[in-house]
């Protein structure tokens, strides 16, 4: 059984490869989300429901349950499936992606589902601008941050935006649902985070029943503490396979 790992925003399969050297099992795939470094199917909306769904038909094609992992939008949407399908899922992990109708969404989320200044936003995005944004806001090492910024491009642009106004109520509207994810669970989180703040780990693995690791790092855990993460990963399989 594999090991799925799903970014979150605005990154692409790339924010895992740090994680993935410190993994010792070769059956460990990172998949982009649609408009995030791969191209949208047609007709796809980028909203909240359609990226489940699309989660949900692709991990089918898999044929077996798998270990499924999410950091940030990743959390949040792996999160759901393992709710709404955990048949599809033989363990879950995530970290610093909030599903609680108590979380307030951070400032830019805000600007981005606020159709005016988000396509405001948007418009004048500046790859050196956003990457130094990123470094000095969550402390994302400078080459990673680059390299994030350096992806964003015009899909990613809109689907974050469209993403982002369908989420608005997305707590309350998934919260209830956590604890029919009925696998073993581990949330990792960055303590200093200042968007996604340290209580909504302990919110999230009491409604679905997993083991909290808290991170001494920011936001980008898996980019900041790659070692740790993978560790705690292989430990939670580890764990699953004893039973």
């Amino acid at each position: 059984m594999p090991a799925i790992l799903i970014h979150g925003v605005p990154d692409t399969h790339r924010v895992w490869d740090g994680v993935r050297t410190h993994l010792s099992r070769g059956d460990v795939e990172a998949w982009d989300l649609p408009g995030f470094g791969t191209a949208r199917p047609d007709g796809f909306g980028s909203s909240k429901e359609e990226y489940v769904h699309w989660l949900i038909a692709r991990l089918e094609r898999v044929g077996e349950p798998v270990d499924l992992v999410g950091h940030d939008w990743g959390c949040i949407l792996t999160a759901r499936v393992a709710s709404l399908r955990p048949d599809l899922v033989r363990t879950w992990a995530g970290g610093n992606g909030p599903i609680s109708s108590h979380y307030v969404w951070h400032p830019l989320a805000r600007i981005w589902q606020d159709q005016e200044e988000g396509d405001r936003f948007m418009a004048g995005l500046e790859a050196e601008s956003f990457a130094a944004d990123l470094a000095a806001g969550f402390d994302v090492p400078a080459a990673a941050a680059a390299e994030m910024a350096r992806h964003v491009d015009t899909g990613m642009k809109d689907s974050i935006l469209r993403l982002y106004r369908s989420a608005v109520t997305v707590g309350a509207e998934w919260e209830a649902d956590l604890a029919k994810a009925a696998v073993p669970g581990l949330v990792f989180w960055g303590a200093l985070d200042p968007a996604c703040q340290i209580e909504f780990a302990d919110i999230m693995g009491e409604a679905i029943g997993a083991r909290v690791l808290r991170l001494d790092c920011n936001h980008w855990t898996v980019l900041q503490r790659p070692a740790e993460v993978a560790a705690a990963l292989e430990q939670h399989w580890k764990d699953a396979e004893a039973g």
